[in-house]
């Protein structure tokens, strides 16, 4: 490493795993109600675990997201970390507001906002935290070396926080409440975190690929503009049927097709670079989370997003399965594989050796991706089966859980599958570092 001050992305690194981890156990425990209704149902209701679910989900791409900011920042400014003690102090603030609230909702305290759950008190302490973790960054940005990169992923940050306040405003009528709900939920997913995925996936290239800087900051700047281009007013789709103006749905309906653009863009933009570039990095694990990552998120968050997206479709299948298909790929492909890819080229650097334990690390990859794919075609058959027999026919909700036992019999074993290749991430990255990579590839240096 050439700045000392990266090593707090470390225990980041090591807190958003482990409450990775937990994710996918209560993600296991909510599919199992599927197939065994009443698994669990006394001591954890469906409600809590799904809950507990999505919550870990977001709380960990957050900690994910700023332990690779505090890793990138130092080599994008050219200067350490402003003051490493307020990160590790936001750290335990942001760890105590998530864990206090994964309780709380065990004893069912919670606000019952889907993804806005936690008390208040929780989310106070959320943006103690984040308000710290921006100021700590901008700070270190501000007295060194602006670059795209780094401006980007401040400005993807800054606004993630700005509308985060909007979960403070908790209006009693209940369209006007999922009206502004979707400004934090659904601006986030597919409006400013996208500038946070496309800046972290440029860093990454300019590592692993050698493409001169200029290149791929010229590349950034165009996916950023398509984004919030497409990402904002898209926010429509979403308000086809809560009581909204009918000019939301053709509004809707066009800029959410026009979301499909940037995560194209990204997709030319990363196997363009690859191509362009110099492709021997020892780092192979990093490049397939990388690659991956930009492909699988075109297919999850543009194609299954599309999929549903035109009003005239989305009334019908709106709240079935395929949503379920979506969610569950667009998240994993987006922002998930992105974090890990970080956390893969990081960790040997972190850990002051070479790249290692890569072969099992790939298979990691390979087995996770292999299992969230199945599991999208498997929610998107039972989604599509769903709208014929609801939505078409009419029939009684709970009399289609029936026909679909057997798709959430796959589901529940493509879950299992997934966490085993979480432990399998989990211990090549923080497990015992073996080379994996010939001995005639070069070493690391302090660019790399």
């Amino acid at each position: 490493m050439k700045y000392e001050t990266q090593r707090v992305a470390l225990p980041f690194f090591m807190v958003a795993m482990a409450l990775f981890a937990l994710q996918i156990v209560f993600g296991l425990a909510a599919a199992a109600a599927y197939v065994w209704p009443h698994f669990m149902s006394e001591a954890m209701p469906f409600n809590i675990t799904r809950t507990s679910h999505t919550n870990l989900l977001i709380v960990w791409l957050l900690i994910g997201f700023m332990g690779c900011t505090y890793y990138l920042m130092p080599e994008e400014a050219e200067n350490e970390i402003y003051s490493p003690n307020l990160a590790y102090l936001q750290l335990a603030i942001f760890a105590i507001a998530g864990a206090g609230a994964l309780i709380s909702y065990q004893f069912g305290i919670h606000e019952g906002r889907h993804y806005l759950e936690q008390p208040l008190w929780s989310k106070i302490l959320i943006t103690i935290s984040f308000l710290m973790f921006l100021f700590n960054t901008s700070l270190t940005m501000l007295k060194g070396r602006k670059t795209a990169i780094n401006m980007v992923l401040m400005l993807g940050l800054w606004l993630a926080a700005v509308f985060w306040l909007f979960a403070f405003y908790n209006p009693d009528n209940l369209a006007l409440d999922k009206l502004w709900w979707w400004w934090i939920v659904h601006i986030w997913v597919e409006g400013v975190w996208e500038l946070i995925m496309a800046s972290l996936l440029g860093y990454l290239l300019i590592k692993m690929t050698g493409v001169d800087r200029e290149i791929i900051e010229k590349w950034l700047y165009v996916i950023v503009g398509l984004a919030l281009f497409s990402g904002l007013l898209g926010t429509g789709h979403h308000y086809y049927w809560i009581g909204t103006p009918g000019y939301w749905q053709p509004i809707g309906s066009i800029f959410s097709t026009l979301e499909v653009i940037p995560f194209f863009a990204m997709v030319v933009f990363a196997f363009y670079m690859f191509w362009k570039g110099n492709r021997n990095h020892p780092n192979k694990a990093a490049m397939l989370w990388t690659m991956g990552s930009a492909a699988v998120a075109f297919f999850g968050a543009g194609v299954w997003g599309f999929m549903h997206t035109l009003s005239w479709i989305n009334y019908y299948t709106h709240g079935t399965q395929i949503t379920a298909a979506h969610g569950h790929l667009a998240f994993y492909g987006a922002y998930v594989m992105l974090v890990l890819g970080v956390i893969t080229y990081a960790m040997p650097q972190l850990r002051r050796v070479q790249p290692y334990n890569q072969v099992l690390n790939m298979w990691a990859f390979w087995i996770m991706t292999s299992a969230m794919w199945f599991m999208t075609f498997t929610l998107t058959f039972a989604g599509v089966v769903q709208t014929h027999l609801q939505r078409v026919l009419g029939m009684n909700f709970m009399q289609i859980q029936d026909q679909l036992d057997l798709f959430y019999v796959f589901r529940f074993g493509t879950g299992i599958f997934v966490g085993l290749a979480a432990v399998m991430f989990i211990y090549a990255v923080f497990g015992p570092a073996r080379e994996q990579v010939p001995a005639t590839s070069k070493p690391l240096t302090a660019t790399e």
